[in-house]
């Protein structure tokens, strides 16, 4: 595989030191220009404040580039031409030479190839409401029960069916965890209503759940650590509850259906609660990569 690691990240990895994954598809997808600029340096200072080595993730030129530098990060920015790459796209991106942005599955295994044991994102991909009838879900769950990362996300998208999701991660032995919470966070909003099964408080406990993962051995999945939007920045709930059932109501008017929906949804979201869907969105990620450096150290701290 056509694969380059930074020289940073590459040192970091070397000497033990702790390295933080991030994922490319919000600079691309996810955002607006040039904001997304903007936000992908942050995101990056963010990882550093904490003690970590950043490394976002992207396909450029054929490449699998782990760790961009400041060149990456524009043309992943700027280029309105960049692909959305999962897990399944990756082989022909690097055969055609193609420039994408990796989602959660392809960051997630790309990350795995080259030892990074922390990755943090928004939220996870899950089961799409409707599932009896579209067999719809995120490529993401079932590559997550083959890599041993650990992923700190705020928990899925809430536009997604949050139950079934999580029963598909428990099926597929994906271990979750709460971070400072009894139930599962709701992406926007700081509790989905779903409870979990393990709540951890502090990073030195989930550095010590990974390091009984690395003891335990095979088989390998990964570590969702579910990390929920503060309360102050949560998106209204009863301002969430109004406009997504608007916005399902009318994607089942406008005969939208299948893997349509999300980015209809997610769209209708931003638009109709006036941009503090997006807001919230932000104010997760920042709070899952602080996050996510913290636990890097912890675990490389453990490690030493």
């Amino acid at each position: 595989m056509s694969t380059q690691v930074s020289e940073e990240v590459r040192e970091a990895l070397h000497e033990g030191r702790p390295v933080v994954a991030l994922e490319s598809t919000i600079i691309a997808h996810g955002l607006p220009r040039p904001r997304n600029l903007a936000v992908a340096r942050e995101l990056e200072a963010l990882v550093r404040a904490g003690g970590a080595v950043p490394a976002t993730i992207a396909v450029i030129d054929g490449t699998a580039r782990i760790g961009l530098d400041q060149d990456g990060l524009t043309r992943i920015a700027d280029d309105p031409s960049v692909r959305k790459l999962g897990h399944r796209d990756l082989a022909p991106a690097l055969a055609t030479g193609a420039t994408g942005a990796t989602t959660v599955s392809a960051t997630a295994w790309l990350a795995d190839s080259v030892g990074i044991r922390v990755f943090a994102t928004g939220g996870l991909g899950g089961v799409h409401r409707e599932w009896s009838e579209t067999q719809d879900e995120s490529a993401d769950l079932r590559l997550l029960s083959r890599v041993g990362v650990t992923v700190v996300c705020a928990g899925v998208k809430s536009i997604l069916d949050v139950p079934t999701t999580l029963q598909r991660l428990e099926t597929l032995g994906v271990t979750v965890v709460g971070y400072g919470t009894e139930h599962f966070p709701g992406f926007y909003l700081t509790s989905s209503g779903e409870p979990v099964d393990w709540t951890l408080r502090t990073p030195e406990a989930v550095a010590d759940v990974i390091r009984a993962q690395d003891d335990l051995g095979e088989p390998y999945a990964a570590l969702i650590v579910a990390n929920p939007v503060p309360v102050v920045d949560q998106l209204d709930p009863a301002l969430h509850d109004r406009i997504l059932a608007q916005g399902l109501a009318e994607a089942k008017e406008k005969g939208i259906s299948g893997q349509a929906v999300t980015p209809f949804l997610l769209e209708y979201l931003t638009v109709h609660t006036e941009g503090a869907s997006l807001e919230a969105n932000l104010a997760a990620v920042r709070g899952n990569v602080r996050l996510a450096a913290r636990i890097a150290a912890a675990y490389a701290e453990g490690g030493a």
